[in-house]
């Protein structure tokens, strides 16, 4: 079946998620995670796969081992594509819409150090990206440190860039209802087409 929007159901289903995140209401209501959320979340990857590639659905379950949080499930449906290491094109829906991104959301110590010397030898594309990403409706997120990151000075011109530990780009669209149409799928793919050069640039940051 191929992919004919997200239904309101889904939206709903994590709004009454957020009121009431427990075992006893997710078993009495996963008939509506497994019709509303999970098959149009697969079709929705399967439309886009010729062009950006196979990709998963996140687990509904949150990792609370080492969370003050206990809430044990998440109270969104997230899909990936992968593109590099914890990097690629995002979309999630939640109780408010539906989320597009793209970026790097994890990098280990060596991963990082090759980003940062990349920033210091060619940030400026990736500040002129960022940029033009925000003028067109982009929000640039992501992780970042305080202060300056060990062996870089307070005053080099990409510092802000330099800070960061994960850099994401997204855009939501909410109470929009064309995320319950098929045209959604190419919205996506137009979103992740405007975005390709973030991943490009990171991929190219890791050639070194």
């Amino acid at each position: 079946m191929g992919f004919t929007g997200i239904p309101v159901a889904a939206l709903d289903f994590y709004d009454d998620l957020e009121m009431d995140n427990s075992r006893a209401f997710w078993q009495e209501h996963r008939h509506v995670h497994d019709s509303a959320v999970k098959p149009p979340m697969t079709a929705l990857l399967d439309a886009l796969a010729p062009e950006f590639g196979e990709g998963k659905l996140f687990r509904p379950y949150r990792d609370v081992r080492f969370s003050k949080d206990k809430s044990p499930y998440k109270t969104h449906q997230g899909a990936f594509v992968a593109t590099g290491p914890a990097a690629g094109y995002y979309v999630q829906v939640d109780a408010a819409g539906v989320m597009v991104a793209t970026g790097w959301y994890a990098a280990d110590a060596p991963t990082l150090a090759a980003i940062r010397h990349h920033i210091d030898a060619d940030g400026q594309p990736l500040a002129d990206l960022l940029a033009r990403l925000q003028r067109d409706g982009w929000e640039v997120g992501g992780d970042r440190l305080r202060t300056k990151p060990r062996g870089w000075s307070a005053d080099h011109p990409h510092i802000d860039l330099l800070r960061h530990k994960t850099l994401t780009v997204r855009r939501r669209y909410d109470n929009d209802p064309v995320t319950a149409t098929p045209g959604f799928a190419a919205v996506v793919a137009r979103d992740w087409r405007a975005s390709r050069p973030l991943v490009d640039w990171l991929a190219q940051a890791l050639k070194g």
